[in-house]
């Protein structure tokens, strides 16, 4: 993507006061929302520019390339931006799995007649995604 086009998407994000937004990815081809994550200006340009999505870790404060260590990468088919600027939606095509827990997908609990349920989908273990036991 030009540096220009990504210009112009990065003016009209708008960027919560601590400098990041809301970015919800979906599997391009299924419609599945995978997860949730956040994106500062660095992280939108950087997922622009190389079409390997990378968001901003709040718990590490830094740029997190999505697969950098697990291998589960996402690379981006189309970046939208809502209609208040404020939330981003990346359809991306997901290697393996999108969730740190080893589940297909970051949404996997729902909430049921007799409280929390896990719904069924594919999983791998976390401790062989990230080379560590327990995940």
């Amino acid at each position: 993507m030009t540096t220009s086009t990504a210009n112009a998407a990065l003016a009209a994000i708008r960027f919560g006061a601590d400098g990041l937004v809301p970015a919800i990815a979906q599997q391009h081809d299924t419609g599945e929302v995978l997860m949730m994550a956040w994106m500062n200006r660095d992280a939108v340009r950087e997922t622009l520019e190389t079409g390997r999505v990378c968001y901003w870790s709040r718990s590490r404060r830094a740029l997190w390339r999505k697969g950098e260590t697990s291998g589960q990468v996402q690379r981006l088919i189309d970046l939208r931006i809502d209609c208040d600027g404020d939330t981003l939606l990346l359809q991306v095509d997901q290697t393996g799995v999108a969730c740190h827990t080893g589940k297909r997908r970051c949404f996997f609990r729902r909430a049921g007649e007799d409280g929390l349920e896990d719904v069924p989908m594919g999983a791998a273990d976390p401790g062989a995604l990230y080379g560590k036991a327990g995940g």
